[in-house]
């Protein structure tokens, strides 16, 4: 918080401006993959050739979009498409329909953007990237318990019997199951206490504790009091989730490392908000965004943030983490910007001319691109589930739209 407090508003200052005619170029890259995607639409994979021929059209497509429109290098694309962060979210997402044959693909994407953040720090504490069960169980958890407590129709004295259930769960304790929720959320927590032993890694189940008493905390976020510290109960609630992350990808993460994971766990938490600040003010929670009438003050402050945040990522890893560290620069910044320019109705026009030649794409054009992925929502799903219905021996599926809207 006193990070935050002491940052000047400032535009990016680790970005590449793009002019209009640079702009141009990369939408009509997007757009081409956008439409090469969308013809995949109309003649689903149903067999095992199918799949390889749609993933070797959309990798391909992918591949001369990252080139062309974010200037990525054979490097990143390896760790994106490769045995990196696709092969991550298609591992996650076989687990968790043999876990749960219900669970939804929001849930899933949900969890593989948590995976991709452990696994993240998993090779930034020089370790292996790979889901491990404890790191599969935790990214798991909170789409099942985000569920509950998000559901109106569950009344709130229910939501509190659950939220302490709960706890008691992640102290060691077993209280019986009452829900095909509970019963879940217990077998996820015995996968943790499976690779993880109490007696020896008790600071790893701590971690848990802290995220769940962030997330207890934050209730008091969704009533209008002036009481509350929106700044500390956001800045907890972001912060120890990641930094649970970074227990689980190293059991034992250095100081740097766990500094690292706070913070960068608060900006993302900050990028969450900013991106859903027009359905924050209309039904809550509150946010640091949504305490202001016009946002570019608390935004610029934001982005001095996020810099001084990715600063500590030059202490971090090794020579050969070059490449992962530059992905996580260019999502966290990308996340912000991208964030600002959807919520453009809350912004001074003089801001946003400022800060769109930060990013590769106009803001108008990547709002129009949102709304139309929205509303073939429902076809992409198809897709992503005719992928998901292949062998376990099958390679990765590529990053669909949901998933790429996190790299633009």
């Amino acid at each position: 918080m006193a990070l935050w407090q002491g940052c000047e508003p400032a535009e990016p200052t680790g970005c590449r401006c793009y002019s209009a005619g640079e702009q141009a170029v990369r939408e009509a890259e997007l757009a081409r993959l956008i439409g090469a995607i969308q013809a995949e639409l109309a003649r689903l994979p149903r067999t095992r050739a199918d799949r390889d021929g749609a993933r070797e059209r959309i990798t391909a497509a992918f591949v001369r979009f990252g080139r062309s429109a974010l200037d990525f290098e054979d490097r990143h694309l390896e760790l994106l498409l490769g045995n990196g962060f696709s092969a991550i979210a298609t591992n996650l997402a076989r687990r968790a329909r043999r876990f749960d044959p219900h669970v939804s693909m929001a849930d899933i994407l949900q969890a593989s953007r948590n995976a991709w953040t452990a696994c993240g720090l998993q090779v930034l504490a020089a370790r292996e990237m790979q889901l491990s069960p404890s790191i599969f169980a935790y990214s798991m958890l909170y789409p099942y318990s985000d569920n509950y407590v998000d559901d109106v129709n569950v009344p709130a004295a229910a939501k509190l019997r659950f939220s302490d259930w709960f706890r008691r769960r992640l102290t060691g304790e077993t209280p019986p199951a009452t829900s095909a929720t509970e019963e879940a959320i217990s077998g996820l927590v015995a996968v943790i206490e499976e690779e993880f032993s109490r007696d020896r890694f008790p600071a790893v189940f701590g971690s848990l504790l802290a995220i769940h008493r962030a997330q207890e905390r934050s209730i008091r976020l969704l009533v209008r009091d002036d009481e509350v510290d929106v700044l500390e109960l956001s800045f907890d609630k972001g912060g120890s989730s990641v930094l649970a992350d970074a227990w689980l990808a190293a059991g034992a993460p250095a100081d740097e490392l766990q500094a690292f994971a706070f913070e960068w766990g608060v900006l993302l938490q900050l990028g969450d908000d900013l991106q859903d600040v027009a359905e924050d003010r209309a039904r809550g929670p509150r946010t640091v965004f949504t305490e202001s009438e016009v946002l570019d003050g608390v935004t610029a402050r934001t982005l001095a943030f996020g810099e001084k945040v990715l600063a500590r990522l030059a202490c971090l890893g090794s020579a050969e983490t070059a490449t992962l560290k530059e992905l996580i620069r260019r999502s966290s910044r990308s996340l912000l910007i991208r964030a600002a320019g959807q919520a453009s109705e809350l912004y001074s026009s003089g801001f946003l001319e400022r800060l769109e030649p930060f990013s590769p794409f106009r803001f108008s054009f990547l709002n129009d691109c949102r709304r139309r992925l929205g509303r073939q929502s429902g076809a992409l799903a198809r897709l992503f589930e005719a992928f998901l219905a292949g062998d376990d021996d099958e390679p990765a599926f590529p990053l669909l739209p949901a998933s790429l809207m996190q790299h633009l």
